[in-house]
């Protein structure tokens, strides 16, 4: 901790540089390493409410979180116009958590332990989730590409009604995983209940969400900072605008959920893991993405849920590999390795798109 609290001055280094406008390259390395140390104290603080409250519940608070910040970018793109860039970032999300991020904590976490376990029940929440999830980005897909509506207007309908059925989705989700079900949500099965059982936790609740809620505040602040200077900074390079949408926003902005799944991984907590790389995933498709709908409608700047082809194919390969690691509620390094080699496939492909 002493090397992450040393690692804080890059915070105020990164705010000063951005209100200076300084060079757009040194902005986004001072954003990045200031994200660092905030990412770390936002993990500690996910385990030590997760002690107080079970994974499900931290899992949900780190993912709402750091989502927090990518709705606040993505409601000032829309503004902005920029929807196609904004459909981009949702898929480049959905794809990063359940691909780098999973995939990453699961290799990291299997480098240090042989053979990891969680639970069963999560695994198949997780699995109907993202099947749920799938369904509602193809659904619009599949009515613009096969009905005649040149101004897309009643793909947007379409779309408006799909994403209130997602919402309500991720609701009735929320009150099956910590009200009706919630005794069924245990540390990785009765073993592993018995071991976190006896842990303590070494801060307070309140210090807790304290450290939480002010790690994520500055992380969203950063992450809106790093993001407005990457384009600008990446220009150069001859990227294209789909690919810093997919891509590099997605893995600047989840840089909280990045960490910490792998923090929790390596100290053997993979029921946290897990749930803050799906959850964070299907908070983006069943409650961000609609969101976005409505608050399109609101803007005057309508979106559609009405993603291209292949980023539809995409995000169904990605949930098939996923749904194909997590449904034995077991994990190994392999297993991970596996996810980052499809992730990287997707980004080549990107690349080029």
């Amino acid at each position: 901790m002493k090397i992450l609290a040393f690692l804080l001055l890059f915070v105020p280094a990164a705010i000063v540089a951005s209100f200076m406008h300084a060079d757009p390259v040194l902005i986004v390395v001072l954003s990045a390493l200031a994200i660092v140390p905030l990412s770390g104290y936002l993990g500690r603080a996910t385990e030590e409410i997760a002690t107080y409250t079970g994974p499900t519940l931290g899992g949900l608070l780190n993912a709402t979180l750091g989502n927090l910040a990518e709705l606040i970018i993505a409601i000032l793109a829309l503004n902005a116009g920029l929807v196609d860039l904004v459909k981009a970032s949702i898929t480049g999300s959905i794809l990063g958590n359940l691909l780098l991020v999973l995939g990453a904590a699961q290799l990291a976490g299997g480098l240090r332990h042989k053979v990891q376990r969680f639970s069963v029940a999560l695994a198949g929440l997780s699995i109907s989730l993202l099947v749920v999830a799938v369904i509602g980005l193809v659904i619009p897909a599949m009515f613009l590409s096969t009905h005649p509506d040149p101004t897309h207007l009643l793909t947007r309908r379409v779309s408006v009604g799909i994403a209130a059925l997602l919402i309500i989705g991720y609701a009735l989700s929320l009150v099956y995983s910590m009200g009706t079900h919630r005794s069924v949500f245990g540390e990785g099965g009765d073993v592993a209940n018995e071991a976190h059982a006896s842990d303590h936790a070494r801060w307070s609740l309140g210090r807790s969400v304290g450290v939480l809620l002010g790690s994520a505040a500055f992380v969203g602040w950063l992450s809106e900072i790093l993001v407005g200077s990457t384009e600008a900074a990446i220009h150069g390079v001859g990227l294209s605008q789909v690919f810093v949408g997919i891509i590099v926003v997605p893995i600047i902005g989840n840089a909280a959920e990045h960490s910490s799944a792998v923090i929790m991984a390596m100290r053997n907590r993979m029921d946290l893991a897990v749930s803050i790389a799906i959850g964070s995933s299907a908070q983006v498709a069943l409650l961000i993405a609609p969101v976005l709908v409505f608050v399109g409608l609101a803007l005057g700047k309508p979106m559609d849920l009405a993603f291209n082809t292949f980023e539809v194919v995409s995000v169904g390969l990605a949930v098939a590999v996923a749904t194909s690691v997590i449904r034995d509620a077991e994990s190994h390094w392999l297993e991970g390795a596996f996810l980052l080699l499809v992730y990287g496939m997707l980004a080549v492909a990107f690349f080029f798109f």
